[in-house]
């Protein structure tokens, strides 16, 4: 079954992204966006309740997303910062908190690395979390 012939229900049930065209000639696949461990950003929005709708938010925004390059975040969140290893930091309910995630844009694959207040940010070093 060709991309075109399946239903847009299904595709957008499973979050399924098409890119343009695959590195090895011009045709079409599927990938499906993931997010690793938002069992992270559940268990952080328990402790501190009043951020929940902005990560579920974000995390809802970011498996609907077509990031193929940090231009693409940007474009979505102009106060994201970059960070070697392609490590993305999002500022969380006005900067009051911070969200770490590693992306993968070939495999459309994003780990949570850290999540927490801008205090704790501080002490860390986002560059190897």
């Amino acid at each position: 079954m060709s991309w075109e012939q399946y239903p847009k229900k299904i595709l957008a049930k499973y979050r399924i992204v098409f890119n343009k065209c695959s590195p090895f000639g011009n045709f079409r696949y599927l990938c499906i966006v993931r997010i690793i461990a938002k069992k992270t950003l559940r268990e952080f929005w328990i402790k501190h309740s009043d951020c929940e709708e902005q990560l579920k938010s974000w995390h809802k925004e970011a498996i609907e997303a077509f990031w193929n390059s940090p231009q693409d975040i940007k474009n979505d969140y102009p106060s994201a910062s970059f960070l070697q290893d392609n490590r993305v930091v999002f500022n969380i309910k006005g900067n009051k908190y911070r969200l770490i995630v590693k992306i993968n844009y070939d495999f459309a694959m994003i780990w949570i690395r850290f999540i927490g207040t801008h205090a704790e940010y501080d002490k860390i070093n986002a560059s190897t979390i």
